[in-house]
């Protein structure tokens, strides 16, 4: 079992920045990927980053690369999404979640890939 809990979100305006975070317990954290995803209301659960066990490797989605930035610190068993630039179209509600079977390590960008998801948080951009 792992438990993920996010925090971070709030309202910013446009341009501004905010950092997210994730604690993880439960199963041994450095052993499985991460990702962070968002859901706008209406719309489906979208991809915006992921990060490999070690920590080497980043993902992106295209709508966020070179302004959102994935890290994690194994140590603290927590995983970080910084988001720069932030525009309204960003607004959702943010999730972390954690991909343990390594049977999905290369669909990180697929929600049915990850098996434990935080509560989320809001993320609201205003313009």
């Amino acid at each position: 079992q792992v438990q993920l809990v996010e925090s971070g979100g709030g309202l910013v305006q446009a341009g501004g920045f905010l950092r997210l975070s994730c604690a993880a317990s439960g199963r041994t954290f450095s052993s499985y990927v991460m990702g962070w995803f968002r859901q706008a209301p209406g719309k489906e659960r979208d991809f915006a980053a992921a990060i490999s066990a070690n920590g080497f490797t980043t993902y992106y989605a295209d709508s966020v690369k070179g302004r959102f930035t994935i890290s994690r610190d194994n140590a603290k068993n927590t995983v970080y999404l910084q988001m720069n630039g932030l525009k309204p179209e960003d607004t959702a509600v943010y999730y972390c979640a954690a991909l343990t079977n390594a049977y999905y390590s290369g669909m990180y960008s697929k929600p049915y890939a990850y098996d434990y998801w935080g509560q989320g948080t809001q993320v609201t951009v205003s313009s």
